[in-house]
């Protein structure tokens, strides 16, 4: 099975079990909603890559525990989307080219529905950590979802950065983008029995990219063609690195970042397959910053 197919029927699975009954319809709609249709599932391809290159595949006893990790992640991820939309953060009327939640659905249900996303991400591990012989491997896996949700350096505090006055840039992205990276490859590690350490800088330089690459995007791509509202961060005076390095700059930079993680990658056995999924994730990044590439007014914006 494709890793793409594998990740699309876990979270199905996952989510079957977060709208069951008797969960409120309203409520259990808009769970949905914030998680299908996906994105680019970029966090938990990297989970179940990285695990896949160290030799979990189909029969191995912790493919399971590596899928459920990516679940994790995904559903982490998709509840900072929802937060990130509200009023209260950006105000943004559509993602992925559709109405976010807040404004399909209500504010209050969108707060609760990140609430309950945040939470299903450890659900989907929990059950792990009472079976015989999974239990410390997936106490561990849940040390790490818990790092990259909450503080000191997780997405909370990432969110949190947006209400200081003011902006440790390198904080902020190290917290908001690049901490999810970093879960992403040590537990595709640890679900291998790797060691997850040595896997960190592949995930923080990814992170780092990937963040560039949405700041270039924000400053100078267009919006139909993102599915999201542009010009964001300039709007609520956040942190861009665009707009601190200029186009040319930030663009040089996210190059720069995207070869030094594709070095980093650790000796396994899969490695060249792994190397060529980064360079993979790096040409898309690039693919989105390449309107802002375009305007090189933009870094003055």
């Amino acid at each position: 099975m494709k890793i793409r197919e594998r990740i699309e029927l876990t979270l199905t699975n996952h989510l079957k079990r977060l709208v069951q009954k008797p969960c409120p319809p309203h409520f259990a709609a808009a769970i949905e909603a914030a998680v299908f249709p996906g994105g680019g599932r970029v966090r938990p391809m990297l989970v179940l890559a990285v695990a896949r290159a160290l030799g979990v595949d189909e029969g191995h006893p912790h493919l399971a525990l590596a899928e459920s990790g990516a679940a994790a992640l995904e559903l982490l991820h998709c509840a900072s989307l929802v937060h990130d939309d509200l009023p209260c953060f950006d105000d943004a009327t559509y993602r992925r080219g559709l109405p976010t939640v807040h404004t399909a659905y209500g504010e209050s249900t969108a707060v609760l529905v990140g609430d309950a996303l945040i939470v299903g991400a450890f659900q989907s591990l929990i059950p792990f950590t009472m079976q015989s012989g999974r239990e410390a491997l997936a106490g561990r896996m849940l040390a790490i979802v818990g790092d990259a949700a909450g503080s000191p350096r997780g997405i909370a505090a990432g969110q949190a950065w947006e209400t200081e006055s003011s902006v440790d840039l390198v904080a902020y992205h190290d917290a908001k983008t690049a901490s999810m990276f970093e879960a992403a490859v040590m537990l595709g590690a640890l679900a291998a029995g790797d060691a997850p350490g040595q896997w960190r800088p592949v995930g923080r330089l990814l992170g780092e990219a990937y963040q560039i690459a949405d700041d270039l995007a924000d400053l100078g791509g267009d919006a139909e063609w993102l599915g999201k509202p542009v010009r964001q961060d300039a709007r609520n005076d956040r942190p861009n690195a665009a707009r601190h390095l200029g186009v040319n700059g930030a663009t040089l930079r996210l190059r720069r970042t995207l070869a030094a993680a594709c070095e980093a990658v650790p000796d396994c056995p899969g490695r060249d397959g792994l190397v060529e999924l980064v360079n993979g994730i790096g040409m898309r990044l690039l693919t989105v910053a390449a309107p802002a590439e375009a305007t090189p007014d933009a870094a003055v914006a």
